[in-house]
């Protein structure tokens, strides 16, 4: 799992200031993942002038092997519903920005997840496209098109190459190019990862000052108030007492999902 291994192959390397460099290997079907949002997010706020976050996706080889291909005119017609289809999007969206593929990868979390609809289906992830504002025909076209698939085969060999066989994962390199990535698999408290970071800087890491809510809502699409009390270091009530007065300026909504109420900028 040596970086140089990494960076002798096709892909090319690219340059960065930020002294770790971060890859997170994510299943877009999997609830674990899923799950995983809230950690990366106080990541980025945090810490994000010290790493370079890469989402790369594991998806299952035996879901890639479709029945048909994915590079003709026809082929969306053979293929109205498959397993792969929700990876295939995420690099398609991210054709449009890297913020974009993020952003897709998180509003089909929600809908797989909170409004149940099934991402295996095309429909439903241009839906998702449209909802985002992404150029629609351009994802359609980057749908099928082989420079996707091979953004996905990437992600595919870096797992290989990172022995990474489970989703979530974290594959953290320092700067030094010839160390091992330090690789953890499954989920672990904030704190684990918080420690990890400052053992590879090798200094005290400071974090960011958060941003303002807006700006927060603005960044993230769904937020709960647990999280929120997390990012901003308050308790709860006080996160639930901002949250209540701006569902009273009709600013944020409430979303109820199982146990838990998520919050949102309101929707027109």
């Amino acid at each position: 799992m040596n970086r140089q291994t990494l960076l002798e192959s096709s892909i090319s390397p690219s340059t960065c200031t930020r002294p770790i460099e971060l890859y997170v290997f994510i299943d877009p079907l999997c609830a674990d993942c899923w799950s995983l949002q809230p950690l990366l997010r106080k990541l980025q706020l945090e810490y994000d002038r010290y790493l370079t976050l890469r989402i790369a996706l594991r998806t299952s080889l035996s879901s890639m092997n479709l029945p048909c291909t994915l590079n003709s005119e026809d082929s969306l017609a053979c293929n109205k519903v498959h397993p792969t289809f929700p990876s295939i999007a995420v690099k398609a969206a991210e054709f449009q920005g890297k913020r974009a593929g993020l952003r897709f990868l998180s509003k089909m979390f929600e809908y797989s997840f909170l409004k149940s609809r099934n991402v295996s289906s095309f429909s439903v992830l241009v839906e998702i496209a449209e909802k985002l504002g992404l150029d629609v025909d351009e994802f359609i076209r980057d749908f099928s098109s082989k420079n996707v698939l091979r953004s996905l085969q990437v992600d595919l060999y870096l797992a290989k190459e990172m022995e990474v066989d489970q989703a979530a994962t974290f594959v953290f390199f320092n700067g030094n190019i010839e160390d091992e990535g330090l690789k953890v698999s499954g989920l672990y408290d904030y704190e684990v990862y918080e420690q990890i970071l400052e053992e590879l800087v090798g200094m005290e890491i400071i974090p960011d000052i958060p941003p303002s809510l807006e700006d927060l809502f603005r960044r993230f699409d769904m937020l709960t108030a647990n999280e929120i009390a997390d990012i901003y270091g308050i308790s709860e009530k006080s996160a639930e007492r901002e949250l209540k007065k701006r569902l009273l300026q009709q600013h944020v909504e409430r979303v109820p999902f199982q146990d838990q109420t998520l919050w949102r900028i309101k929707q027109c």
